[in-house]
């Protein structure tokens, strides 16, 4: 049963995220909080742990697509090195699978992006009190449902990158800046619920999507 949250001290916090802009804007959001203290930040998956360790976060906030290492695979790792970090997984687009594979890689909760701030330190302190938040939006997921939730730039980079090409060839084949290819990739693995750009675009060619 869910225990009353009643925080003797700040809720430590540890944010990853590899947008830089974006990490330091939530970071200062969240610092705004009373009750929370963002401790660390991190922009790549395979610094998650490491930080984890010294600075010792009851939460951690971790983006599902990080270079490095995955916010997936280190949700498991943490399990296994800080079992007393909480993560929440932080995702574009909330899909069934990919919360599944959340919750068995040992994550308290999954939230979409973007969502008001409110409902992120909501979560943050709810998972302390051995909840576990699912964002509302899986209700309303588009995966599986026959209607793609594709956009007209994620299909164009999704068949720009068949055959292996490259993000800076898709890049320069579709005349975009890298960076946006890399958020238009991560946004269509989100969508269709998939582990890497080569699934997702097995998987939107299999439901038509392409």
């Amino acid at each position: 049963m869910p225990r009353e949250y009643r925080p003797a001290r700040s809720v430590r916090v540890l944010l990853a995220e590899d947008h830089g802009m974006r990490r330091g804007a939530l970071a200062v959001l969240l610092g705004m909080e009373p009750d929370l203290d963002v401790v660390a930040q991190v922009a790549g998956g395979d610094a998650i742990v490491d930080a984890a360790l010294v600075h010792r976060p009851d939460v951690a906030l971790v983006d599902i697509e990080l270079p490095g290492m995955s916010g997936l695979d280190a949700a498991a790792a943490l399990r296994d090195e800080v079992p007393d970090c909480r993560v929440l997984i932080l995702a574009t687009f909330a899909g069934p699978d990919r919360l599944r594979l959340a919750l068995e890689a040992g994550a308290a909760g999954f939230l979409v992006k973007d969502g008001p701030l409110e409902d992120l330190t909501a979560a943050i302190r709810r998972v302390l009190t051995g909840e576990t938040v699912i964002d509302p939006a899986l209700a309303t997921a588009a995966h599986g449902t026959g209607t793609s939730p594709l956009t007209a730039r994620e299909r164009d980079v999704l068949r720009a990158s068949a055959d292996g090409a490259t993000v800076a060839g898709i890049a320069t084949a579709l005349r975009l800046p890298e960076s946006a290819v890399h958020d238009l990739l991560s946004s269509a693995i989100d969508k269709t619920a998939t582990r890497d750009r080569a699934e997702a675009l097995r998987e939107a060619r299999r439901q038509g999507w392409l």
